[in-house]
């Protein structure tokens, strides 16, 4: 089995439940051929360290076109897909981070889950280190390969410990980063507005004639141009988007039907029938079952 498809068969089984299990998991991969996948989201944080080969990465209406060693954080529910070409190999190393795991470091000074929440609100998910920085992270994460196959004494404690450290490194970079040259992305202004507009008030009538009127733009234009864009229909950006946010609530232990309405579901059988189909369980089942998973 080829090994982007053999790493997406296991996220598919991670997203049945919606839950990573371990704190974090690293896949270091390398692959000559030619893919496309479907615009998806997940509910923990990922890493792309971006080594060698030729990829578009699109994240959230932009498309970024790295250099070696540039690295993508791609935040819980941001939604993207990368863009592969055979015409060279495509070496990269993909770092999933469960978001309780992550949020266990955070105290009032130092947050590690920062660089993600930065990235979101600047609206770029693409830093480049610099030479010196470039390094360490470069012999942190040979060290943590090393740990992660190692069976020595206290291998796991290692790995993690390394792990952090490259938490801390890439937050560094990325709260020090003042911009990325414009030639790294394309996007359009006016759908990141959108975009940002629908995030921010997910309880909101988000119906495309409100966001037609909103922004000026006909019905007719703002769907075409949100699908050519983001690679999505405007509704099921919209939906994809109020589910993550409602399953996110669930396991906070917020009421489904609180949940649901808070994200803009008015309509409980309507977010049922959305929820089994993008979990294949109820709402209350995954309640139970994230409920189970609690420490």
């Amino acid at each position: 089995m080829h090994q982007e498809e053999e790493l997406f068969q296991k996220l598919a089984e991670t997203q049945k439940t919606g839950y990573l299990n371990e704190n974090f998991r690293l896949f270091h991969l390398r692959d000559k051929t030619e893919q496309e996948f479907q615009f998806h989201y997940h509910d923990f944080h990922k890493i792309v360290i971006f080594i060698s080969g030729n990829v578009t990465y699109f994240i959230e209406g932009k498309a970024y076109y790295p250099k070696p060693w540039d690295i993508l954080l791609v935040g819980r529910y941001n939604v993207h897909k990368p863009l592969i070409s055979k015409d060279s190999t495509y070496e990269r190393i993909v770092i999933w981070i469960k978001n309780e795991f992550i949020g266990s470091y955070h105290d009032t000074e130092d947050n590690i889950s920062a660089c993600f929440s930065h990235t979101d609100n600047q609206g770029i998910h693409l830093i480049r280190p610099a030479a010196d920085p470039q390094l360490i992270i470069r012999e942190i994460l040979f060290q943590l390969e090393i740990a992660l196959s190692s069976d020595k004494f206290a291998a796991p404690l290692l790995a993690t410990t390394l792990f952090l450290q490259l938490l801390i490194y890439i937050n560094r970079i990325t709260l020090s980063q003042r911009s990325v040259h414009s030639s790294s992305f394309t996007y359009d202004k006016q759908i990141e507005e959108i975009m940002q507009f629908i995030n921010h008030n997910l309880s909101a009538d988000l119906s495309n004639n409100a966001l037609a009127d909103r922004f000026y733009l006909s019905r007719y234009h703002l769907m075409h141009k949100f699908k050519k864009e983001t690679g999505y229909t405007l509704h099921n950006y919209i939906e994809q988007k109020r589910l993550a946010n409602a399953s996110a609530q669930i396991k906070k232990g917020i009421p489904v039907m609180k949940a649901a309405k808070d994200s803009g579901f008015l309509d409980y059988s309507t977010f049922l029938r959305a929820f089994r189909k993008k979990y294949g369980i109820s709402p209350k089942e995954y309640a139970r079952h994230t409920a189970s998973l609690t420490p």
